[in-house]
């Protein structure tokens, strides 16, 4: 081997390493148009079966029956905006500069309350709590307001763009597969199609069970809420149960989210007979919803929905949340179901592929 032989390999090596890396700069730079084809790709894929049912059913043409679809998108996105409102209107009263010493006091007068209940029961585990000054970081509260206010542009951006694609998704159901064909070998083609297609299939499934766990959950924290007469209980209920689409960690800040917001209903009330008692009951019936949804609609929905044992599901999601964090925690059942679905396809005689496609 001479040395312009070695010198053409360490050449061909650095334009791969150079390609590379502005291949990983460039989709970096990107990632928020990746994030609205994604979101767009979701919503493609929840909206197929109503689509197919439109078109089928009720024998729409295809662009009324996307059009239709997208509509329906709207009015159930402005009707969750218009329930936030009084949320968001009753919150803001605390949480706005001009009423922040409102907020302090209220605030202040729940801690004197606790901490009088556990002085009471002999355990003085507030005392440590007085010298944090823990009340002067509500200051801040109206700088991270407006800073939230500061976004508002860039997310009409990101709606509009997610609605754009989405239409044309939806119109075009090919889109997306004939761009994604571009990269594959003419030898597999028709392998490629037949594992888009499953996919597809799977994943709508799975986007809708999700949407039917979100909604039983929802049902069950609106009736928990509304027995113990908490303020806005459909609204709670509603965010709490979307919090859910974060496996594991999204049940524990609905959870805290819960239990903050029961307590500041009643604020005013006494806490031992009122707050402390009412706040335990809604938490023991979050704890009941919670067992339900994670002892029979997870199992029963998503082993349906992907085809996939509840013990599959659990450890995949451990696994992409070590790796990845909660955003892998997230996408970890859909990735695993269409790498599922590729392996089964290009590898299907391999022993493993087999064991793990079984069902597919």
């Amino acid at each position: 081997m001479n040395s312009k032989t070695i010198s053409n390999g360490i050449l061909r090596a650095l334009s791969i390493i150079i390609g590379v890396a502005l291949l990983l700069f460039f989709l970096w730079k990107i990632q928020s148009v990746i994030v609205y084809i994604i979101i767009a790709g979701v919503l493609s894929l929840i909206a197929r079966p109503i689509i197919i049912f439109l078109k089928r059913k009720l024998k729409f043409p295809n662009t009324l029956a996307v059009v239709s679809t997208m509509v329906m998108f709207l009015s159930f996105l402005f009707g969750l905006i218009s329930m936030f409102i009084p949320l968001i209107s009753q919150q803001s009263k605390n949480l706005s500069l001009l009423n922040i010493n409102e907020l302090q006091n209220n605030t202040e007068q729940v801690l004197s309350q606790i901490n009088d209940y556990f002085v009471a029961q002999n355990i003085d585990i507030f005392e440590q709590l007085k010298s944090l000054d823990l009340l002067s970081n509500f200051k801040q509260i109206p700088n991270f307001l407006n800073s939230i206010i500061g976004t508002v542009g860039s997310l009409s951006i990101g709606l509009f763009s997610v609605l754009f694609i989405s239409f044309f998704l939806m119109k075009d159901s090919k889109i997306l597969h004939k761009g994604l064909l571009v990269l594959v070998p003419d030898n597999s083609e028709s392998r490629f199609q037949k594992s888009f297609n499953k996919i597809k299939d799977l994943l709508s499934r799975y986007f809708i069970g999700l949407f039917t766990q979100i909604t039983i959950l929802f049902i069950l924290y609106s009736i928990i809420l509304a027995i113990f007469g908490v303020q806005n209980a459909i609204v709670i209920a509603f965010l709490c149960a979307l919090l859910n689409l974060i496996p594991y960690v999204g049940p524990l800040i609905g959870a805290v989210l819960i239990m903050f917001l029961t307590m500041s209903s009643h604020i005013g009330e006494d806490f031992q007979t009122e707050i402390l008692p009412t706040t335990i009951y809604v938490m023991i019936g979050y704890l009941i919803a919670q067992l339900i949804d994670n002892f029979v609609s997870q199992p029963v929905i998503f082993s349906k929905s992907v085809k996939s044992h509840p013990l599959e599901i659990f450890l995949i999601i451990i696994i992409g949340g070590l790796l990845f964090g909660i955003i892998g925690m997230v996408v970890a059942v859909p990735s695993y179901t269409a790498l599922k679905v590729i392996l089964k396809e290009f590898l299907a005689e391999n022993k493993i592929v087999k064991s793990i496609t079984k069902d597919l």
